[in-house]
């Protein structure tokens, strides 16, 4: 059953960095790219679809890295599951307290009511939200050590 949960919890995690490594690193630059109009509903509207998901998707790690690391106690890279939980830990606080009061006025905005500092704002989004990729980068990468 560990063994199940341990790849299980791998894959969600692996997804979950799949999918943000992907805002970061295409779905942005193609959003920012465009026109300014269309790239800013297209932020609007990533940030409204992301933003009813990522909430269950990162509490959901956590708590999978949790059984894992209480079932797993006893075996082989338990500290690595415990440090991994501790990661994705810090990326949930770091969403909320940074990340998530951004995207919440943002999903709102359209171009006849977005502040005049909405490029700012996406801006300082988009440089928290390199740190937590490298924090969930490197969540995943201590869970894939622990299996091994």
């Amino acid at each position: 059953m560990l063994n199940a949960l341990e790849v299980f919890t791998t894959v969600v995690v692996g997804l979950m960095v799949g999918v943000e490594f992907s805002v970061l690193f295409v779905i942005n630059p193609i959003l920012n790219a465009l026109p300014e109009d269309s790239g800013q509903l297209g932020h609007a509207h990533g940030g409204r679809m992301l933003g009813a998901v990522m909430p269950f998707w990162y509490i959901g790690s956590v708590a999978l890295v949790a059984v894992w690391a209480v079932d797993g106690r006893h075996h082989h890279g338990a500290g690595l599951v415990v440090t991994a939980g501790a990661l994705l830990m810090l990326s949930v606080i770091m969403s909320i307290l940074l990340l998530v009061p951004i995207n919440n006025r943002n999903k709102k905005w359209t171009p006849e009511n977005r502040p005049a500092d909405w490029k700012e704002q996406l801006n300082r989004w988009e440089r928290w939200h390199y740190v937590r990729v490298a924090v969930i980068m490197a969540a995943f990468a201590l869970l894939v050590t622990a299996l091994t």
